[in-house]
């Protein structure tokens, strides 16, 4: 096998905040990429920084206070706890506002212009008087100039799904001081994307075989061929002050390249400062003849940048390779929410740490869940209680629990002395779980391979159920009764144990990747040194993988079960202050709420909806779970009317729903509207219907 080099990096996080449940989850699917290439002996460097430049690092800082250096230093004092506490292990952690990245990123600018691709451009943008500084669209809001709806930003309406220049919109504010933008002229500099030669070396690269998932590459070839306003542009790569980030070299304007240029080169950045300190040669990871491997790990939100952009400036550089493989993930929610801090619907990974949960529990979660796609995944409360407690307590750790006593009360903890070989007299078995074990390997380490994550941990749990299915066809607990003078029962009692604990050896070192705490202690226990994916490879000799008289270790217990108490406490940690769904009520005099504009009330959408189930919620007095149909799905709805109404007499009822309400996350799963009730100052709620002949669907105005 030829031993590969690899350069593997992870998408920057920007550094105004602490890491949430999204960065966890694609820190863990490229680490466990990485343990796998090292445990097949290929060299890598596995590398990580802090994205910190930008106007909204520079804006967060002026409002804590703090100079943009005090900031992202302070963010930065904070990720270690994160990566530690789930057993990441990055090479090297830096940051882009670092002496590396200032040399690099001047130095690609130069090379850039050298070219011919970077020529300034006079354009007008709109510009905070109060401020003092030039806008991007993001702090810019007004009304939509397609529907008029108010508060709109300055690229797209969230009420009718236009998109438009911020010039378009109607009466712009700032929301940084409030006060109304004016246009001004200033002179930026622009990457030439759209210059032929670039458009055919992008149409390459993208199409290279292996390079990119299919989603990913159809997706870049939409951008790079699209016609009219959808043609790929020019890229403009320069700001104005005031701004944090790289000054712009060689001109007496003070200007900036913009964050997006110099953030991708933070790679790099980070690779040299870990080399210049550990000796090693840096060019023989970045040079296109060095036969290094470069493999980026990123969210599908980043694809725009870095399957076009970063390309494109790596190739005209003439100096850098670029990326080999670019692997793109979907996002993560929770309980089939996206992740929303004002909802209430993020996991906060420094919560779960601290309220003692297993790292690892999580590791082999989110891994269960990940594969070669580009799909979101989901947490679920139960399905992460039910899965980790079956598959790592129930059947991986399980076979040692189960095998451990016998070998030490015995056969003195060591291991038979009956080559596995001639387990059953036959050779090995298909049937057998160690057979299985061997027969999967190949399977395995291409599911690794592959990113198919999910795929692994389905054929290393097949492995498991085998060999727990030996244990219980053999019955050990049986066997050693007579054992010791019955010479059939002890034979047994010898090829089960020692096929057993050879299996539970596979199983370690499948799940080392995911689980490299886990692994080491059981490690511990078997003795044989750290584990590398050699040590499974065919043809299988018993006695080189686990020699007959082979000593073992102390067993101790290697994992708890996860409590559902612990899971509970996590989720209920992200809820906010908001009260959860309950049937708004009519007012006993409809001025107690004030006078609203018709644009507020249109603001509320209202719809029919059919309850097309109802059930009780356990531990709840008041509510009923509703599923609605809303014509073009369904949602899940609690409320509070449990008092008054059968569910069972509920069930194809039509009545009326707030759609765009906020979910909001309650102790019984994730409530995501609202029906309307009317009630008053004596006893009764009563459920809102409309008339018959009302559909699914339909808007209440």
């Amino acid at each position: 096998m030829t031993r590969r080099r690899l350069f593997v990096t992870t998408a920057l996080p920007y550094a105004n905040g602490p890491f949430h449940i999204g960065h966890i989850m694609e820190y863990i699917q490229a680490d466990i990429w990485v343990r796998f290439q090292r445990m097949q002996d290929h060299v890598v460097h596995f590398i990580g920084a802090d994205d910190a430049h930008g106007a909204p690092i520079m804006l967060a800082a002026e409002k804590a206070g703090k100079s943009p250096e005090v900031f992202i230093a302070e963010v930065a004092r904070g990720r270690k706890q994160y990566l530690d506490g789930f057993h990441i292990e990055f090479d090297n952690w830096h940051s882009t506002h670092s002496k590396e990245n200032t040399e690099l990123s001047q130095d690609f600018y130069r090379r850039l212009k050298a070219k011919g691709l970077v020529y300034p451009k006079t354009i007008e943008q709109f510009y905070d008087p109060v401020k003092g500084m030039f806008l991007a669209d993001r702090y810019i809001k007004g009304e939509c100039p397609n529907c008029g709806a108010k508060d709109q930003y300055g690229d797209a309406c969230e009420n009718c799904s236009s998109v438009y220049s911020p010039i378009k919109l109607k009466n712009p504010y700032s929301t940084l001081s409030g006060a109304k933008p004016v246009l001004k002229a200033s002179e930026h500099y622009f990457f030439k994307l759209s210059d032929p030669e670039c458009k055919k070396f992008l149409r390459e690269w993208i199409n290279k075989p292996g390079r990119l998932q299919s989603q990913v590459a159809n997706k870049a070839k939409e951008w790079l061929e699209g016609k009219d306003e959808k043609t790929l542009a020019d890229w403009d790569i320069s700001r104005d002050a005031p701004y944090f980030g790289i000054r712009i070299p060689d001109i007496k304007e003070e200007k900036y390249l913009y964050v997006w240029l110099d953030a991708p080169i933070g790679y790099f950045a980070s690779l040299k400062n870990y080399c210049d300190r550990k000796s090693v040669e840096f060019d023989d990871f970045v040079k296109p003849d060095r036969g290094t491997e470069m493999i980026h790990f990123i969210g599908k939100d980043i694809i725009y940048f870095h399957t076009l952009f970063w390309p494109a400036m790596l190739h005209f550089s003439g100096l850098y390779k670029t990326p080999d493989q670019v692997n793109v993930h979907g996002f993560i929610g929770v309980s089939g929410e996206k992740m929303s801090k004002s909802r209430g619907t993020g996991i906060d990974p420094l919560r779960y740490l601290k309220l003692g949960m297993n790292p690892e529990w999580l590791r082999y979660y989110i891994a269960a869940k990940l594969n070669a796609g580009v799909e979101d995944i989901d947490f679920n409360p139960d399905d992460f209680v039910a899965r980790v407690n079956s598959d790592l307590i129930g059947k991986y750790v399980n076979i040692g629990s189960r095998i451990a006593p016998f070998l030490s009360k015995y056969f003195n903890n060591r291991m038979p002395g009956i080559p596995m070989v001639d387990f059953r007299g036959r050779g090995i078995p298909a049937h057998t779980g160690l057979a299985v074990a061997i027969t999967h390997s190949g399977a395995i380490q291409s599911a690794f391979q592959e990113r198919e994550f999910g795929k692994a941990a389905r054929l290393i749990m097949e492995v498991a159920d085998t060999i727990n299915g030996d244990i219980d066809d053999f019955e050990p607990w049986s066997l050693a009764k007579d054992a010791s003078t019955n010479a059939a029962s002890r034979e047994k009692l010898e090829h089960i144990c020692a096929s057993s604990i050879a299996g539970f050896k596979a199983l370690t070192l499948f799940l080392k990747p995911i689980l490299p705490a886990l692994a080491t202690d059981a490690e511990k226990y078997l003795r044989c040194g750290t584990l590398k994916w050699q040590d499974l490879v065919l043809p299988f000799s018993a006695e080189k993988f686990l020699s007959s008289g082979h000593e073992f270790g102390e067993f101790k217990p290697l994992m708890t079960r996860v409590d559902p108490k612990q899971v509970t406490a996590l989720i209920e940690g992200n809820e906010d202050t908001r009260q959860v769904n309950t049937p708004t009520t009519t007012p006993a005099v409809a001025t107690e709420s004030g006078t609203i504009t018709i644009d507020d009330f249109n603001k509320i959408n209202l719809r029919v909806a059919k309850i097309v189930n109802a059930q009780h919620v356990e531990g709840a007095d008041k509510l009923l779970k509703l599923t609605l149909d809303l014509g073009s799905g369904t949602m899940t709805v609690f409320a509070g009317i449990r008092t008054v109404y059968d569910p069972e007499k509920l069930k194809g009822r039509l009545t009326v729903a707030v759609a765009n309400l906020a979910p909001r996350k309650m102790k019984f799963g994730v409530s995501e509207g609202m029906v309307l009730a009317a009630s008053g100052d004596g006893p009764g709620i009563y459920l809102l219907s409309p008339d018959s002949g009302a559909q699914p669907g339909m808007r209440v105005k």
